[in-house]
């Protein structure tokens, strides 16, 4: 059985009670100030660029989870930001590149653990167009980042589980 996900919080976050009792599947109730929190998914991008050869950009990670394995430019969404602005703003950090344009795919729940800390995502795919690939720079929490033909993709060789389901999708929906 799959630990509850808010088992992880002990006090209430909003008047800091340590009376915060698991309410329902979805969230904990306290019974000092009757706040209710409900445990939400985070939002994450990730990016499938093509360039005109039709060969998918990838990344070699930096850090953990799945250290050194391959993955696809992107990351969380920030606060007040729009998954797109998010999109964008995680493919320069990583990569240097400029998106022209994106257009949403389809989403995949995903459990990401971060420093031992299990958090649930909603990853939402989308489909980019860069205005220039010659900028290209592994930056940020990436080692490598290099274009691979579609057909020499290894799905096996990326290291996270939703990049994979994700990959896979949009390799077959081609």
């Amino acid at each position: 059985m799959m630990e509850h996900p808010l088992s992880q919080f002990n006090y209430c976050p909003k008047c800091g009670s340590d009376n915060f009792h698991i309410h329902n599947e979805k969230s904990r109730k306290c019974a000092d100030c009757h706040f209710v929190y409900y445990f939400n998914a985070s939002a994450a991008t990730v990016a499938l660029i093509l360039n005109e050869k039709r060969e998918l950009l990838v990344c070699r990670r930096a850090k953990d989870p799945a250290k050194g394995t391959l993955d696809l430019p992107g990351g969380f969404v920030d606060m007040y930001e729009t998954a797109e602005e998010g999109v964008r703003r995680e493919v320069k950090e990583e990569t240097g590149l400029e998106i022209e344009k994106s257009t949403y795919l389809f989403s995949l729940p995903n459990l990401y653990v971060y420093s031992g800390f299990q958090v649930h995502t909603l990853d939402l795919f989308f489909l980019c167009q860069v205005k220039d690939c010659s900028h290209l720079k592994a930056m940020d929490d990436v080692t490598d980042s290099f274009f691979i033909p579609l057909q020499e993709i290894t799905i096996e060789a990326f290291g996270l589980g939703s990049i994979r389901k994700g990959l896979f999708r949009f390799l077959k929906e081609l």
